[in-house]
C-alpha cells in the first residue's frame, strides 16, 4: 500500500526547527580555527560571521518570496526549473545528490563518531576495524555509516517520527549552546578578552596556512585585496556551518500553511542560529587567546575552550554537546534530501522507484538512494575535500536562485506572492554580488576545489540529455 501525497502535518515551530537544526552541526564547534588563521584578529573573526550571517539571512528572506509562489515539496529544485529551465535545475539536483546533501550527510556523521571517541575511545578514526586491501576502514567511519542509516529507517516511518526527533534536538542543542556561550563569560578562571582585543581589525594571515593546523611559523600584515582573498578562504568554513536553512524549502508539502510558514520559519531560523554563531565566537575570544584560536589540538577549538571553562570534564561536556548537535543536524539533512529526488522522478529526471511514497507518505525509496551515496562517502574518507566542494557548489546555486526573483517577477507577474523578498531590489542584488565574489575569490584560492566542484555540476549536462533520452 502506498501514498498518493503528502500530509501536511509540521507547523511553524516545526519548521523553524528544521531550518535552525539542519544548519548547526558540527562546524561552529572547530571551522573558526581555519578562519583565525586566514585572517588573524578578532575583529575580523567577528566580521566573517556576521557577513556570513548577513548573507544567510539575506538569501533565506528571499527565498520566502519563492517559497510562498511555489509551496511544493522539492523547494529549491522547483524555484530553479521555473526560473530558468528543467536543465538547470536537473544540474541542481544532482548535485545535491552527488556531493551537496550526500558530502554533508556523511561529514556530519563522522563528525559525531569523532567527537563520540571521547566517551567510547573504541569508535576513533585510529580504530581501524576492516581492511579491504585498497583501504583501511575506520570504527568511525562504520559508526557513522550506522547512524546514516538507523535516522533513515526512522524517516521512512513517517514524518511525525522524523519530526520528535528533529524538534527535541534541536531545542536540546539551542539550550546547551546558549548555556555554552553564557558559561564562558561567567566561570573561565582568566579571561582574554582584552589582551585580543588589542589588535582589533588589524588582519593577520598565518604564513605557513594550509588548513592543517600546524604550528605557525609566523604571521603577515594583509589588507586591500589580499584580505578579501583571505576573507573568501575562511568564509567557506562558516558558509558551510551556515548552510542547509533552505532544507526546509524542500518539504513544503508537508507543511501546514506553507506559504506563510515557510517564509517565516526561514527568517526565524537564520536569524536565531546567526546570534548563536556570533555569539559563541565572542566567547572564544574570552576564553583563549587568539594563537589557541588559530591552533587548538587537533583542530578542535571547541574542546580547548571548554577546558578553559570547566576544566578537564570539559571534553565531555563538548563531546556530547557535539554528539546531540550532529545527530539531530542529520536528522534534519536525511529528512529533507529524499523530497528532491522524488520531485525530480516525478519529472521524469531520476530513477523512477524514487518516485513513490510508501504507507507512511514519505519518499522511502529516494531516502535509502541518498543514504547508500552517503554512505559511500564515509568510506571514501575524502568527505573533507568533498566539503571545499561543496561551498562553492552551493554558494553558485544560491545566487542563481536568488537572480530566479528577478526573472519571475518579470515572466511571472501573475502569481500571488504572500511574502516579497525583503529589501527588493537591492538586498538580494547585494547578495548576488557577494555570493558571486566569494565563488570568484574561492577560484583564485582553493582552484582545485572549486574547480572539481563546477566539474561535477557540468558533468550533469550529459546525464540529463541521458535521463531526457530516456523519458522519450
Amino acid at each position: 500500500m502506498t501514498e498518493s501525497k503528502f500530509k501536511p502535518v509540521l507547523g511553524l515551530w516545526d519548521a523553524t526547527m528544521v531550518v535552525a537544526g539542519s544548519m548547526i552541526g558540527s562546524g561552529i564547534f572547530i571551522v573558526s580555527a581555519d578562519v583565525v588563521r586566514n585572517v588573524g584578529s578578532p575583529g575580523w573573526l567577528i566580521g566573517v560571521w556576521l557577513i556570513t550571517g548577513f548573507m544567510t539571512i539575506i538569501a533565506a528572506v528571499s527565498y520566502g518570496e519563492l517559497s510562498g509562489m511555489f509551496p511544493k515539496a522539492g523547494g529549491q529544485y522547483v524555484y530553479l526549473k521555473e526560473a530558468y529551465n528543467p536543465l538547470v535545475a536537473f544540474l541542481f539536483g544532482w548535485s545535491f545528490f552527488a556531493v551537496i546533501q550526500t558530502a554533508t550527510i556523511a561529514a556530519v556523521g563522522v563528525a559525531f563518531a569523532r567527537f563520540s571517541a571521547y566517551i567510547f575511545p573504541s569508535m576513533s578514526e585510529a580504530n581501524k576495524v576492516l581492511n579491504v586491501g585498497f583501504t583501511q576502514i575506520s570504527a568511525a567511519q562504520i559508526s557513522a555509516i550506522l547512524l546514516i542509516i538507523f535516522l533513515t529507517y526512522v524517516n521512512t516511518r513517517g514524518i511525525k517520527e522524523g519530526k520528535i526527533i528533529q524538534t527535541t534536538f534541536t531545542v536540546s542543542k539551542l539550550v546547551a549552546l546558549f548555556g555554552l556561550v553564557l558559561f564562558g563569560f561567567i566561570l573561565v578562571k582568566e579571561s582574554y578578552w582584552a589582551e585580543n582585543w588589542q589588535h582589533g581589525f588589524q588582519a593577520f594571515q598565518d604564513l605557513g596556512v594550509d588548513g592543517k593546523g600546524k604550528a605557525p611559523t609566523g604571521w603577515k600584515d594583509i589588507g586591500g585585496i589580499t584580505l578579501l582573498g583571505a576573507i573568501a578562504a575562511a568564509m567557506t568554513g562558516s558558509l558551510f556551518s551556515s548552510d542547509a536553512w533552505n532544507n526546509v524549502t524542500f518539504i513544503a508539502g508537508e507543511i501546514k500553511n506553507p506559504k506563510r510558514n515557510i517564509g517565516l520559519s526561514l527568517f526565524l531560523g537564520t536569524l536565531m542560529v546567526t546570534v548563536l554563531y556570533v555569539t559563541a565566537n565572542l566567547m572564544y575570544i574570552n576564553v583563549l587567546p587568539m594563537n589557541g584560536i588559530a591552533f587548538p589540538d587537533e583542530d578542535r577549538l571547541a574542546i580547548s575552550a571548554a577546558h578553559q571553562i570547566f576544566g578537564e570534564s570539559g571534553k565531555y561536556v563538548i563531546a556530547i554537546l557535539i554528539m546531540i548537535s550532529t545527530f539531530g543536524c542529520n536528522n534534519g539533512l536525511i529528512l529533507a534530501g529524499g523530497r528532491v529526488y522524488y520531485t525530480m522522478a516525478n519529472d521524469g529526471l531520476f530513477f523512477k522507484k524514487t518516485a513513490e511514497l510508501n504507507k507512511n507518505a514519505v519518499p522511502e525509496y529516494a531516502m535509502w538512494a541518498q543514504a547508500i551515496v552517503a554512505s559511500l562517502l564515509c568510506l571514501s574518507g575524502k568527505y573533507g575535500d568533498l566539503l571545499d566542494m561543496v561551498s562553492f557548489v552551493v554558494v553558485l546555486f544560491y545566487a542563481l536562485t536568488i537572480l530566479g526573483i528577478f526573472i519571475l517577477r518579470k515572466k511571472r507577474p501573475d502569481i500571488e506572492r504572500p511574502y516579497k523578498a525583503f529589501g527588493y531590489p537591492v538586498l538580494p542584488a547585494i547578495y548576488i554580488v557577494m555570493a558571486l565574489t566569494f565563488c570568484y575569490f574561492l577560484i583564485t584560492m582553493k582552484p582545485k576545489y572549486a574547480g572539481i566542484g563546477l566539474g561535477i555540476v557540468l558533468l550533469g549536462i550529459p546525464l540529463y540529455y541521458l535521463a531526457v533520452s530516456r523519458k522519450k
